[in-house]
Formats: C-alpha cells, structure tokens, sequence
C-alpha cells in the first residue's frame, strides 16, 4: 500500500492489517512525528516509507508469506520498522524480549522456526558465544548497523499484503511448565486490540506516549501500535534506572505512561519534576495489581493524571479496565470489559457464577488469539468455547484465573490456578527455572516458587537438596542461575534441604512450602 490509498478496512471499522497503522495515524497528523528515540524523531510520511522498504527488502531476501522473523533488539527505530515491516510483507514478526541470554533465544529461534533473524552484533557474538549454534531455520542474519543498507535493498514491485486473519505475530509468554509458547496473533487481534485500547484511553494525535516495556511483552508492544494508530507519537527508551524515566516525562512532555506495578513502586521512591504533572494525561497499570498505597502516591505526584487499571493476557490482548472515576470506590477491581470483548465469569458447574461466587474468568470475542504455536494440546486445554448455556459462539480462552463480579459488574481477581511465577510484571515458569537447577552438580531435587514480596508482586525462592557426597552452595547455585537466566529470572534465594517434603502422592508437596516461605519477605499473598 502506498501513502494516500484508501484502507481496507472490516465492515466495522477497523483496520484489517497490522502495518497498515502507519497510513491510520498518517491521516490524522501527516506531518506530525511517529517515532522518537533520543535525539532522532521520524515523521509518519518517513515512517511509511521506510517499512515500505523494509517490507519489499525482506521479500527480495526471500521471506514467504508465513515466514517468521526474528527481531532481537532494544527498543530503536529500526526494531519498530522491522516489526512492522515483517507484518507489511505478508509474514511473522517474533520479538524477543532483549534481556533474555542465548538459551532462551535459542529456544525462541528454534520453536518459531525463524527464517531470518534481525539482531545487533554485541547480541550475535552473545549468542555465538554463549550457547549452541543457531538453529538451521536461520538462513539470513541481518544486522542494526546495516539498517540502512538492507533498506536499500528495497525495489519498485508489489510487496505481500496479508489477509485480516492471517498470523502476524507470535508472542512467546510462559506457563506453569515448559519453555515459553508462542500465542498465535493475527492482524484482527492486533488492529483490534489498538482500536480498542486507544478508544478507551482517548488516544489522539497530540499524545506523546513514553515506551517502557519491552516490545515482546504484548502491554509494550500495544504502546506503539496505539500510539501510532491515532496519529501520537511513541517515544522509545531503553532506561538503564529509574530516574531515567521520570527525566523522560519531562523532557519529551509525555502525555501517557504504562508500567508494572514493581516498576511504578520504584518510581514512587523518587522525586518527581513539577513538569511531569502538566503534561501527563494518564498512566495505566497492568501485569499485577497496583497496591492502594502506590495509587494514593501517584494521586500526590500527578493529581490530575487519570488513573487507568488493567487486566490482560497475552491470550487476549487486553481483558479489562477500570474507569478512572472508580478508581478511588474500587481501588482493588480490575474493572470490566475493554470495547469488543466478551468477559464471563465461569463457576465450576459451567454456569455464569453469581455476584460475589468465585470463578474463571473467560475472555471471548475477536481479541482471542489463534492458540499456540504448533502446540495442538495446550491449545485444545486453553481455548475452548463456553459452555452452550452462555449462547455463544465466539472463540474464547479460559484465563486460569479465578475472579468475582460484584452486584454492580465489576470484577476483582483472585488467584490463580496453575503455579506459574508473576515476578516484576513476568510470568515465570517455574520447570524452565528447574531445569536450570538441575543442570548444576550435586543437586539431587529442587523445586521453584513464587514468594509474596511487597515490591515484585512475587519473589522467586527455589529450594534444593543435594546427593550427599556433593559440596554445592547455593552460592553455586545462584551463579549458575545467573549465567544462564536472563535477570528476572534468577532467585532471590536458594535454600539448601537435606530433603524436600512430599504430599500423599509422593510429589514434591509445593503448596506446602509455598505456604512455609509466604512470610519470608514480608509480603502475604
């Protein structure tokens, strides 16, 4: 598509295909800047015609409709062009979140199946040097400092266009066991969820919005796309602390700002600049609940910011969002539906469980992603349609949350199902954290938990026993653990056992450690 043609949209309005934003956002504010990082800011006309060659460049290099690319970086111009010109091409754009270490990406390349793989130097030479050989899917390696060469590469034919339902992403989100899974996202899922997500937060053309979170994580990468779907400007930092951030707010007048509840209680630690409070819109929370206490420091700090509260899953984008002006009644909801989704709440008969009743939250309609990647089972586990009580017939993924709906319909989470980790906005599966574990001599059983902790929402704690005749420290343990697991991943603590207790079934009995090791950073559940 060229600048100026008319979208193709659905009958309802939306947008059909993911790198068509640009042009949406275009049309709002043509002169206006889509992208800044630092010092260099990019207009949308700019923007369009870079992921123009960006997408006939990966075609000249062979991409086919389908085909997956890898784009390992920090957040940069280049990154988001890449993304969007993967999509504009008609194949797959997996992002990889850029603190993981070779194992993980390696796990990543592998699963995807990625044909080309778009990365820095300082990260190739980590992967070359630091774990196994790239896997043989990786036919093209295409560098950040050769950007503009490979866009060069870009010729004058038709580029690939994709249908609305077509894949267009995979994000790789981890459960209770196993290595991280790809969710399948289609252009619909992705174009939607912005639609909707801009709607409710009254994006337009003079917002500036301050991108924190890493692209791969689906709450950063709906920063970009909701930025640039209205016509704002999405400005990108890589913050190696905290300050950094706030320096940002005020420095690029920032008109919007989503974070982790961790990352807002290290902020709240600091001072902030007056001038952030007059340019600052809004700010919304996701990945965890926001602590009263936090919400009652941002009213001091920024009192005329409105205050969004969010629930999601990379299953489904975004779930729901609470008013800014219920807020201050319900600080503990997670609100109700976001536009064009479907939220049940499902009790263990199968019906629609009452005001008050606990039950599983089920997320329906066209922001349920497509399942996982080449992984039929869980599929088939996770997305399934409601019981035929419901009436309904839309896809739908059962959450593995438990929540309840007040007599008004707004709903408060609970808990969780499974024994997945939810540590600084992550989710964490403990058997990958075991498996690294095992890999260290002397250590005979070990078991990962996630501990309630006041500023990460949860902790990481594994407990190890070790063969006798072994004289492995958790010291040891932990170096291992930091050798081979990205930051967030590594345990706050490794605690020796001759033994670890078992249940009736002579499993590893976790709820009851969990419960032994809930008190331990003064945290409760």
């Amino acid at each position: 598509m060229k600048v100026g043609e008319t979208l193709p949209r659905e009958g309802s309005g939306f947008i059909m295909l993911f790198g068509d934003i640009i042009e949406h956002g275009m049309k709002r504010n043509p002169l206006g800047e889509a992208l800044r990082m630092g010092t260099e800011a990019v207009t949308y006309v700019d923007l369009a015609g870079r992921v123009d060659r960006a997408a006939s460049a990966f075609l000249r290099r062979g991409l086919k409709a389908g085909d997956r690319v890898a784009v390992y970086l920090a957040k940069s111009v280049p990154t988001v062009t890449a993304l969007l010109g993967v999509a504009r091409a008609g194949g797959v754009f997996v992002p990889v979140n850029p603190v993981l270490k070779a194992r993980q990406v390696n796990h990543v390349l592998a699963d995807s199946g990625a044909v080309m793989l778009v990365t820095s130097a300082d990260r190739l030479a980590m992967l070359r040097q630091e774990g196994e050989p790239l896997p043989p899917s990786v036919r093209e390696i295409i560098l950040e400092s050769a950007w503009d060469a490979f866009l060069a590469e870009a010729g004058d034919g038709a580029i690939g266009y994709p249908g609305p339902g077509d894949l267009a992403a995979l994000l790789y989100t981890s459960g209770s066991t196993g290595l991280p899974k790809g969710v399948m996202l289609s252009h619909r899922n992705l174009t939607t969820g912005a639609r909707s997500v801009a709607s409710y937060l009254d994006n337009t053309a003079d917002d500036r919005i301050l991108c924190v979170l890493p692209l791969s994580f689906d709450y950063g990468l709906s920063q970009v796309s909701t930025a640039l779907l209205s016509g704002g400007s999405a400005v990108l930092i890589n913050h190696l602390f905290p300050q950094d951030i706030l320096t940002a707010l005020e420095r690029e007048a920032i008109t919007g700002l989503a974070c982790v509840p961790p990352l807002w209680l290290q902020l709240l630690t600091l001072e902030w600049p007056d001038g952030i409070a007059r340019t600052l819109r809004y700010v919304t929370n996701s990945g965890g609940r926001m602590p009263r206490h936090a919400i009652a420091a941002l009213r001091q700090r920024v009192p005329d910011t409105k205050i969004f509260l969010m629930y999601g899953l990379t299953e489904a984008f975004r779930s729901t969002y609470l008013d800014p002006d219920e807020v201050d009644r319900r600080p503990d909801s997670i609100g109700k539906a976001i536009p064009h989704a479907r939220i049940d709440v499902v009790d263990a008969g199968g019906n629609s469980a009452a005001p008050g009743e606990p039950g599983e939250l089920v997320h329906s309609g066209p922001l349920v992603a497509q399942g996982y990647w080449r992984d039929p089972e869980r599929t088939a586990a996770r997305f399934r349609p409601l019981p035929p009580s419901f009436g309904s017939a839309d896809p739908a993924v059962w959450s593995g949350d438990t929540v309840t709906r007040d007599a008004d319909g707004f709903l408060y989470f609970v808990e969780r199902h499974d024994s997945m980790i939810k540590t600084s906005g992550y989710r964490v599966s403990p058997t990958e954290i075991e498996d690294v574990l095992y890999e260290v001599d002397g250590v005979s059983e070990a078991v990962a938990l996630g501990v309630p902790h006041p500023a990460l929402g949860q902790a990481i704690v594994c407990l190890v026993s070790l063969r006798d005749e072994e004289a492995t420290s958790s010291d040891d343990v932990l170096a291992h653990c930091r050798a081979q697991l990205p930051a967030f991943m590594v345990p706050r603590a490794v605690i020796l056992r001759e033994t670890l207790p078992r249940n009736a079934n002579g499993k590893i009995d976790r709820s009851g450690l969990a419960r032994e090791m809930a008190g331990m950073f003064g945290a409760t559940a």
